[in-house]
């Protein structure tokens, strides 16, 4: 017999003894055996503020609500953290950053904010030890190629691309950035947030047994938009209405699902290799973008996903995933259940003065992941998650291109794709694009 299989018989054994006792004395169970530890599993460390260090320095690249947000958390994330510039498009977003840098009494003087589409690189030129790349997705993969060039550590927001050129690419960076020994964390929040990695840790250690099934939903109102002004041009319309055009965000399968699809991936250990879908455009009035998307992905072995996104007001909303094994379920974030729904474990969240749950994690996962780009910093606890986030996109990728295609688009097929989107050059003016909206049963772009 394999040691394999005497490890599951005596997982089997343990957890019909856990029923009784419940959810603690599965938690018990599950501690006593020999398992994988977190750093055996690859999982960040949870600490409650980086360690002290050296004082790290700063730049924000791409000053919207997102971008900002992030150099906040990047601050919050421990002492010794200052930011020394700023780099947008628009001179009104920088602006508009420093302006909510004051209310934290921080100050950036006017040399060190930088606008226009070359903002990034004379940002990336100063004495800077860290950048955030915080632009709408589609400039992530030359930014991020730059910010390695400049031997900067790197936070970059999800998606990390738009295209599979893109995709290549920020692969690419990726490789040089870990033989240049420059950390990279990416805006995949989930796998910084205690709960979920909570219940990956136990499904990682046998909890529903081997899995056979999965989906993943983000289904939600519409999101905002912005209509033309007379004075915009082709290029000023569009990126300050990014989050409508598929060259620049990629379509909501990636702008958002993106985190669902995430979570598959990374609780099965794999990407798929191949999807079916289709997709539709309804009720959106400006981009080109669809309102919703159904893509079956196979992840080979007979194991399925069932992945939906869909953007449109007044109807049933959710978000989450759903994982299947042959011993229990789990909805990934906090909760496994055995097969006749009984629960079988759950996470415990920090409690009130008056004792209740507050299911709230005790660090928000927004700050929790600079918490581990800072600390891999200081430790030289290495830490680089630009390839795995590439995957995860490039399967959003698949999906999307399966969806406005019709076709079945194989994981070789999409990883080798020439397929490039947006403009040959970045001008502020008026360009020359195309933005139909794509109909299933015409050929797949190459």
């Amino acid at each position: 017999m394999s040691k394999k299989e005497v490890s599951r018989r005596n997982f089997i054994q343990k957890t019909a003894a856990a029923t009784v006792f419940g959810a603690i004395g599965m938690s018990a169970i599950l501690s006593s055996c020999s398992k994988k530890s977190q750093k055996e599993l690859g999982l960040p460390p949870l600490l409650d503020k980086a360690p002290k260090g050296k004082k790290l320095k700063a730049g924000l690249v791409g000053c919207g609500h997102r971008g900002t947000g992030a150099l906040l958390n990047f601050l919050s994330s421990g002492y010794g953290l200052e930011v020394v510039a700023l780099a947008d498009v628009f001179e009104d977003k920088v602006e508009a950053c420093r302006t909510r840098l004051k209310k934290y009494k921080i100050e950036l003087d006017d040399d060190k904010c930088f606008v226009g589409f070359d903002a990034y690189e004379r940002l990336m030129e100063l004495d800077i030890d860290v950048v955030l790349l915080a632009t709408p997705p589609h400039f992530r993969p030359d930014h991020f190629k730059k910010a390695v060039e400049q031997k900067k550590h790197v936070f970059m927001e999800k998606p990390v691309a738009v295209d599979p050129v893109g995709i290549r690419s920020v692969i690419a960076s990726a490789k040089k950035a870990e033989v240049l020994g420059l950390n990279v964390v990416t805006g995949t929040q989930r796998r910084h947030q205690r709960d979920y990695i909570a219940t990956y840790e136990q499904v990682a250690n046998g909890a529903i047994g081997d899995i056979v099934a999965a989906k993943a939903f983000w289904n939600q109102e519409h999101v905002w938009f912005r209509r033309r002004e007379d004075e915009w041009t082709d290029m000023e319309y569009m990126l300050r209405n990014w989050n409508n055009f598929c060259w620049l965000c990629g379509d909501h399968i990636l702008d958002t699902h993106i985190h669902n699809i995430d979570i598959i991936n990374w609780f099965t250990g794999k990407h798929p290799i191949s999807a079916v879908g289709y997709g539709g455009r309804h009720r959106r009035v400006t981009g080109d973008q669809y309102d919703f998307f159904s893509i079956d992905f196979d992840y080979g072995n007979g194991l399925f996903s069932h992945s939906m996104s869909r953007q449109i007001d007044n109807c049933a909303n959710a978000t989450g995933e759903l994982i299947v094994g042959t011993e229990g379920y789990t909805n990934c974030k906090n909760t496994i259940y055995n097969l006749d729904g009984s629960i079988k474990w759950q996470y415990e969240y920090p409690k009130d003065k008056e004792g209740k749950s507050t299911n709230v994690v005790k660090i928000p996962p927004y700050i929790q992941e600079h918490i581990h780009l800072v600390t891999a910093i200081r430790t030289n606890e290495y830490v680089n998650e630009a390839e795995r986030t590439a995957l995860s996109t490039l399967t959003a990728i698949m999906g999307r291109e399966s969806a406005y295609s019709g076709k079945k688009i194989k994981w070789e097929e999409i990883m080798k794709s020439e397929l490039k989107l947006g403009p040959k050059e970045y001008t502020m003016g008026n360009v020359d694009m195309e933005f139909e909206v794509p109909i299933p049963g015409t050929a797949i772009k190459s």
